[in-house]
């Protein structure tokens, strides 16, 4: 698997989110931004596990997700962020990445990778993003594939 492939992948799958009327659309890259535009996605670190099965087969990557909101009052913010990590609806990024796997029987990512998953959120917390101060949340996406490409 290609890391940075698999990156920009996960954001064009978390780009499907419809929020709720009134808040435009969520900002989404696959890479650690400079400035944030909320409410925003990205794709930030990524934990890799080689040779999960033999011959190089099977590598597995953990990739820690961002999603922050900004800062107009905290109720909405906060509203905005658990819209976001629901588990179903428009706005949900578990369903949205989740699609991202196919039918069954095909390649997730457009062929990238094996399988993802969503496995969970954490860190729910105000987060500082170069001089602003962000509500938000963590998500680590599962992705595992083939080692040797």
């Amino acid at each position: 698997m290609q890391i940075s492939q698999v990156r920009e992948a996960i954001a064009g799958a978390a780009r499907a989110v419809v929020l709720p009327s009134g808040i435009g659309k969520l900002t989404c890259t696959g890479y650690v931004p400079d400035a944030v535009v909320a409410p925003c996605f990205f794709v930030g670190e990524v934990e890799v596990n080689y040779d999960r099965a033999m011959a190089r087969r099977l590598d597995e990557l953990l990739f820690t997700c961002r999603v922050l909101a900004g800062r107009a009052d905290d109720r909405s913010s906060q509203r905005i962020v658990d819209a976001l990590l629901s588990g179903a609806g428009p706005a949900s990024l578990k369903a949205a990445i989740e699609r991202a796997r196919g039918e069954p029987g095909e390649m997730a990512l457009g062929g990238l990778a094996d399988d993802l998953h969503l496995q969970r959120v954490q860190g729910y917390r105000w987060f500082e993003h170069g001089s602003a101060t962000y509500v938000g949340a963590e998500l680590v996406v599962r992705v595992i594939g083939d080692g040797s490409t």
